[in-house]
This record gives structure tokens, sequence and C-alpha cells, in this order.
């Protein structure tokens, strides 16, 4: 069985937070040194130790841990996409193939959408629930939501009873999105973490490109859109068959005990077994250490209460909460949803051929998401975050510059548009898209965790709508051109952001991190 050996700590500094904090790498491995943390001396013990045997891992038991949770960012790029060609379909009177397919531009926005106001009830649940049930069974949870969601969509009767259907979706796309990550963080070899979060990405993109192709496939097909919901189903069981049998979190074991949730020898005994499982290994002594240090940083930071909403504000956990809501903001709200919007518009205005039918320029776009979301996805644990983040957001800034120029100025230069689009498009895919996703699984505290990242989930489809619904009032009132022209200013702001807060965490376990913060 072929395990790899941990790699070196990384050198890279810790950016972020003005001279608080920083973390260097000495011949005694990572070391942290905070102006303003009384305690730092007895942490030093904690950061200074190589998890080396206990990171030791083997790819094979490390690719469905990743893959069962990752297809519930995969049914969410299911349905972006697979709507797209649904709404096509419902609104025909041809191939609808039912009595209430003339639907008005709100009950239009409303199947568009429904998912995307599901998810916001789903972050709110996840608020609740998370610590409570834990990564595995809100994962469970969220693939049960996700096959009764498709089923009722498709097999609506009626509108009512799709847009339930569609609620329901997105309530599993709320717990997936907020669950999935977290999973994934916890359970991954600190050597590919960045990878395998980076990857769910990929999924989602993936998601996105199956929902064109089969959306393209059933569009002039009578009830296509049924068939398009329904082409989901067998991989919503897939997904919640799989994380019954994967092993829960080893970490979120560890905490329930801690808090007084079992008996802790018990609990050490179970979570051992489920990091060798986790990690390949036949041998508990193998992995006993890396769970030696999450029980000591679990008891050095007085893990016993339940945490309060008022903590998720408070010290180091508003640190991880500026970096991962920060993040998932400026994610939205530098126009990525309103670019897409105008794709099509522009590859038609450069006299592509295909560019008329919005299916083929979908299926073309995703091609391109795919391959950027791949390149990250093979880099990121080699250059680290914040390279990937600031030379992305950099692409992405000078894109929105180059379209507002575009409808402003240089309405002919129909060829700057296709650029300045797919620029940001390959940018995007580069730093915000898998990024985002990955730093907030990432910053957060262990007995926080849960919580903090359900409401950076929240804050993620919250700016969604917000860019969604405020985009067609703004470019009514002070145009397209002046529209991008803001949110390339935007786009400013969020590198300035990443330079002075974002830290590098390339390398670290998650302990390493939450002792570094």
């Amino acid at each position: 069985m072929a395990s790899h050996p941990p790699p070196e700590p990384s050198s890279d500094s810790n950016k972020g937070w003005g001279d608080q904090e920083e973390i260097h790498v000495s011949s005694g491995g990572v070391q942290a040194y905070t102006d303003d943390d009384a305690d730092c001396e007895s942490r030093r013990p904690l950061l200074l130790g190589t998890p080396a045997a206990a990171e030791c891992y083997s790819v094979s038991a490390a690719v469905l841990p990743f893959l069962f949770p990752a297809l519930g960012g995969l049914l969410y790029g299911y349905d972006i996409g697979a709507t797209s060609g649904a709404t096509i379909s419902l609104k025909s009177s041809t191939f609808s193939g039912t009595s209430w397919y003339n639907l008005s531009s709100v009950q239009t926005g409303l199947v568009v959408s429904g998912s995307l106001y599901g998810a916001l009830i789903g972050s709110v649940l996840a608020y609740t629930i998370a610590d409570f049930l834990g990564r595995r069974k809100e994962l469970v949870i969220a693939s049960i939501s996700y096959l009764i969601g498709a089923l009722l969509t498709a097999a609506a009767p009626n509108f009512a009873i799709m847009v339930v259907g569609r609620f329901l979706y997105g309530i599993g796309i709320g717990l997936a999105m907020h669950a999935a990550p977290m999973y994934i963080a916890e359970t991954a070899p600190s050597q590919i973490r960045g990878m395998l979060i980076s990857l769910k990405e990929f999924f989602i993109v993936l998601g996105m490109l199956l929902g064109y192709v089969v959306g393209s496939l059933y569009v002039e097909v009578v009830s296509g859109w049924r068939y398009m919901y329904a082409t989901s189903t067998p991989l919503c069981l897939v997904m919640g068959v799989g994380m019954c049998w994967l092993p829960s979190s080893p970490r979120w074991l560890l905490l329930c005990a801690i808090q007084g949730k079992g008996n802790l020898p018990e609990t050490k005994e179970i979570a051992t077994r489920c990091l060798c499982r986790l990690r390949g290994q036949s041998s508990p002594d193998l992995v006993s250490e890396q769970v030696n240090l999450i029980l000591e940083e679990l008891s050095y930071i007085d893990q016993e209460k339940q945490a309060s909403f008022s903590e998720i504000f408070q010290g180091k956990c508003l640190k991880a909460m500026i970096i991962g809501c920060g993040l998932v903001f400026f994610q939205q709200v530098t126009g990525q949803p309103s670019v897409l919007y105008y794709a099509a518009t522009i590859l038609q205005s450069a006299g592509f051929s295909g560019a008329s039918d919005a299916t083929r320029v979908s299926i073309l776009l995703g091609l391109l998401k795919l391959i950027m979301t791949g390149v990250a996805v093979l880099v990121v644990d080699r250059l680290g975050r914040r390279p990937l983040l600031i030379g992305g957001v950099s692409g992405i800034t000078v894109s929105l510059f180059l379209l507002s120029s575009y409808y402003t100025l240089l309405k002919d230069a129909s060829y700057l548009a296709v650029i300045a689009l797919l620029l940001y498009v390959g940018c995007y895919q580069l730093s915000f898209g898998p990024i985002g996703w990955l730093m907030i699984s990432e910053v957060f505290p262990l007995r926080l965790r849960g919580r903090g990242l359900s409401v950076a989930v929240l804050v993620n489809f919250a700016s969604n709508a917000l860019v969604t619904f405020a985009f067609s009032p703004l470019e009514d009132l002070i145009g397209t051109g002046l529209l991008f022209c803001g949110f390339g200013v935007i786009a400013v702001a969020s590198l300035v952001f990443i330079f002075w807060i974002v830290p590098e965490t390339k390398g670290l376990t998650l302990e390493e991190i939450e002792a570094s913060l």
C-alpha cells in the first residue's frame, strides 16, 4: 500500500493581521510568535511538533472520504447547469408537457432562484444542527433533501409543488456546502488538504457542465425538464449511501467527548479507529500522535463548554470570521453572477457562430471553468493560497475594467470583451472559486468551526442573492459600463483585503492553523 510521508514544513510567512503574529520555520519546525498572546510560550510546543507519523497516509484511502462529500458539490453545480435548460423547456408551449407553461417573470424567478432561497434556509439550519449531528450525518441529511427535492421537482403536477421541490433541493445545497468542505478538511491529510477541498470546486464546475450537457439533450423533448431534474437522483443515492459508510470526523468525535457528550477514553479509541480508516493504516500507533495532538489543542483552549453565538465574534474566531466571510463576500460582489449573465451577449457580438445557442455557450464556458479549476487543484498545495488569490484577483480586476471600457468607450472592439470575459472566468476559477471554499474550511477553530462556517456559507449565498437581484436595477440606474467599473473598484478593495488580512495556510495542520490565529 503506497503511503506518503509528510513534506518539510512550509517556509511561507503567514501574512495578515499586521505585525501581531508571524509563522516561521526553523530547524525545529513551525513556530508561532504573537505579540498580543500572553500564552505564546505554552502554545509553542504544539507548533514545534512535526506531525510526521500522524500525517502518513494512503492515497487510495483518501479517495472515498473526499468523493462522497464532493458529490454534494457536484449536485449543487448540476442544479445550476440543468436549470438553465429546464426553464427553456418548462416555458415552451411545445415541449413543456404542462398546462401551466406560461409562467410570469416572478414565477420563472422562483424556479431559477428557489434553490438559492432553500440554500439560505439550509445555511441557517446548519448553524443549529452542525455540532449536534456532526459532519457525516449532516451530509446524509443533505443527500436526503437533495433526493426528495429532485423527485418532487421532476414529478411536480403543478407549479406550487415544483417550487416546494426547488426549496427542498436548495436546503440540501445549503447543508452540503456547509458540511462537505468541513468534513474533507477535518479528515484529509494536511499535505493534500488544499488540493482535495479545491477539487470539490472542480466537482461543482463538473456538475454545472453535466447539467448543461443533460439540458442540451432533453431541451427539445416533451417534458424534458422533468428528465433534467430526475437525472440527479442516482447521484443523491450514491452520496447518501457513501456517507453512511464513511467514518465520522475524528476531530468532531473528540470535541464531543471533551464537551462531556461521551466517555473520553472510549471516544479516543473510536476516533483512532476512524483515523486509521481515513489514513489507510492498520496500526493505531501510526495515528495516535495526531489524535493526541488534537486532544492537546482541545484541552489547551478550554473546549468543555459549547460555543455561544457571541463567541463567534470574539478572539481568534473573529479573525477567522473576518477572513472567511470577507473572502466569500468578495467572491460574489466582484460581479461573478453578472459577468456570466452577459456571456452569451458578448460572444454574439463577436460573431461566434454558436453564440446564438445559449446552451452551447454555457458548455464552452463550463469547459474553460473546468480546465482552470483543474490547474488550481494541481498547484494550490505547491504555490499556496495567497499567490493564487493575489494573481487571480488581479486578473479579475483587469478584466472588469476592460469590460467597463467596452461598454462605455470601445463598443466596436468586441474582441476586447471576449478577452475580458475569458480572462475573468479563468482567473475566478484560479482564485475565488476554489480558494474561498478552501480557506473557510481551514481557518475556524474546531469548537466553533460548525457554526462559524455556517455563517460564512450564509454570507456566500446572501451575497449571491444580493448581486443577482440588485444587478438589473443598478444597470438601469447607472448603465452597464459604470456598473462593471464599480465591480472593478470592489475587486481592488478585495486585493487589499487579501494582501493584508488573509494568511497562508499551506502545509499546516488544522491544529497549527488554529494555534497561529
